[in-house]
């Protein structure tokens, strides 16, 4: 077995969650049976329980803070539109969570200590957002409806307050807080946004746990960049930390209430460190150098967290130096560590992230893979996807374009309304480096990417057809127009506030970004994989571009599989990653 195929086959596991109250109860996620589903953990007796069993994966769960329920999300074949279900921790029969909901997209959960009452957020097309409260043998009750997107944050210690993130200003990308008591009577609200200029986003990262603390840790972007501040939502005051750190800084909790844990991501890596609320002290906690993507305080006052490099393959870590988490079986093979590279471009310097294969030396064929979002970013961490083109001879370079998170709130913002063109100007102005840097063959470059990088394939192979040798496009969007309107409701006031406003109210703009505009211009041959049950990139306006390209006989294959927006089984994705390689030697000559 390929090196490449045993980094997917290989267990993996999440970075546990743990009931707030039975510290001993944990919940994870594995692929431990080829299918990423959820798992029971009973730290005292070293048991685990596999909790779900459904054929395209489960990894939506939540462990009530009395360790009694597993909570999961139930939707049909990755159309992420389903219900909440839960079974006891110990095991035994499933059953409606929240009797009385109709099917919806979720829009956040917050359970009360003894899991009886839950703050259950819904998205439909109908109705927008609706925030509901659902306590057991008693019908839910509506406190919360808007048309724009909203979601719940968090619910305190007491269960006396809610917080809930909003944007009933229209902006998706900016988020209001409000805070709200059982009953639906508003407690406190605190906007960035007022005015419609400020383009402020806030967002709640927890209540402080313990009995009475109305103090809600939040984060906020007043310094152009994600910071950590906490807010005491029965007085209003708000206590501002200004750490002097470079990147974006998120925060949670230590269980007593005494302490923060910092997470810090800056220029695509992580780090942690503990803030002593009382006196301001910030200590570091010993990371290797790489990517955190999720930490967690214990009760003992270790900490656990999930890392990775792009050499190194996760492991969740501890810093009492003990294996928190080890999945049994086949050992995941390493990678090649990460390169970074700085580009001139035209909103300034772009930060790439370059892998090559061992001993390499360039001109090397090339993929340029993009990543989703498009509010996220590449980071060095582990990723087989990447590691299989390396294997496989070729440089893989990622780049974090305009768009991308964790290089402060400008960078993020840059994109709209000029959506697409702006990420592709940074593409363009790396891949120029990587050609006349000796890196990369200008015969042999592949544009490759998924969802949002999907999208960017397309529009860039349509925009720039001349650039590219070949484009390979996972669950894309292809038509704009169609795809908003066939989209989720929360992703539509997403494309809303990118785009301002609707198809009707903007065509052209949703024309200027809609890869459809640009497809009679595609040279290269395209590989395009969709799920047939994606709410996000849905299959009727992926089929638009293709009729488009089979009517005037382009090259290109596609690729349907029964699923959502990608897929959580192990022995699809290599199908998946096997079609692309194949596609992409066939073109390539090897």
């Amino acid at each position: 077995m390929p090196d490449w195929e045993k980094r997917f086959r290989a267990p993996r596991v999440s970075l546990p969650d743990w009931a707030e109250d039975a510290p001993d109860r944990s919940l994870f996620v594995s692929n431990a049976t080829g299918t990423y589903e959820l798992y029971a953990w009973d730290r005292a007796t070293g048991e685990q329980r596999q909790a779900t069993a459904r054929p395209n994966g489960t990894t939506d769960g939540l462990l009530s803070p009395d360790g009694a329920w597993i909570w999961w999300f139930d939707d049909k074949d990755g159309d992420e539109f389903g219900v909440w279900r839960r079974q006891p921790f110990e095991g035994g029969a499933d059953e409606p969570a929240t009797p009385g909901l109709e099917p919806s997209y979720p829009a956040g959960l917050a359970l009360s200590r003894d899991g009886r009452t839950a703050i259950v957020g819904r998205s439909t097309d109908e109705d927008g957002t609706t925030i509901h409260v659902a306590r057991e043998g008693r019908s839910p009750f509506e406190l919360y409806r808007h048309r724009e997107s909203a979601g719940v944050g968090d619910l305190s210690h007491d269960g006396s307050l809610i917080a809930i993130e909003h944007t009933e200003h229209g902006d998706a990308m900016h988020s209001a807080l409000r805070v709200l008591r059982p009953d639906g009577t508003t407690v406190a609200d605190l906007d960035d946004t007022k005015g419609g200029t400020r383009e402020l986003g806030l967002e709640v990262l927890g209540f402080a746990p313990v009995g009475g603390d109305t103090r809600l840790l939040i984060g906020h972007q007043r310094r152009g960049r994600w910071e950590p501040m906490v807010w005491d939502v029965a007085t209003g005051e708000d206590t501002d930390l200004a750490l002097d750190l470079p990147g974006d800084v998120s925060a949670e909790w230590y269980p007593d209430g005494s302490a923060l844990l910092i997470a810090h991501g800056f220029e695509a890596r992580s780090e942690l460190f503990r803030y002593e609320l009382s006196t301001a002290e910030l200590t570091p906690i010993s990371t290797p150098r790489g990517s955190v993507s999720g930490a967690t305080a214990r009760p003992d006052g270790s900490v656990e967290f999930l890392w990775s490099s792009a050499a190194e393959p996760p492991a969740v870590r501890s810093t009492t130096g003990k294996v928190v988490l080890d999945p049994p079986g086949m050992a995941c093979p390493h990678s090649m560590p990460v390169e970074d590279a700085w580009v001139e471009g035209p909103g300034g310097r772009i930060h790439a992230l370059i892998q090559k294969p061992a001993g390499a030396t360039g001109p090397l064929p090339t993929v340029f893979d993009l990543h989703g979002g498009p509010t996220w970013h590449d980071s060095d961490s582990f990723a087989a996807g990447p590691a299989a083109w390396v294997d496989h001879g070729y440089a893989v370079i990622r780049i974090n374009y305009r768009g991308s998170t964790g290089y402060g709130r400008a960078w993020t913002d840059a994109l709209k309304h000029r959506v697409g063109l702006i990420e592709l100007e940074d593409v363009a102005a790396v891949r120029d480096w990587a050609i006349t840097s000796g890196l990369a063959d200008p015969d042999r470059l592949i544009l490759t990417g998924a969802s949002w990088g999907g999208y960017l394939t397309l529009l860039g192979l349509g925009t720039m057809p001349d650039a590219w040798t070949l484009g390979i496009a996972v669950v894309p969007v292809a038509d704009y127009v169609t795809a908003y309107h066939d989209e989720m409701e929360a992703l539509k006031a997403m494309d809303r506030t990118l785009l301002g406003g609707t198809p009707e109210e903007v065509p052209d703009r949703f024309e200027a970004s809609s890869p459809l505009t640009y497809v009679d211009d595609v040279k290269s041959p395209v590989y395009i994989s969709a799920g047939v049950n994606d709410p996000r990139c849905p299959i009727r306006q992926i089929d638009n571009y293709v009729k488009r390209l089979e009517s005037r006989g382009a090259a290109h294959e596609v690729y349907r599989y029964d699923a959502g927006h990608g897929s959580l089984v192990v022995e699809e994705r290599i199908k998946q990653v096997s079609l692309e390689l194949d596609f992409a030697e066939r073109h390539l000559g090897g």
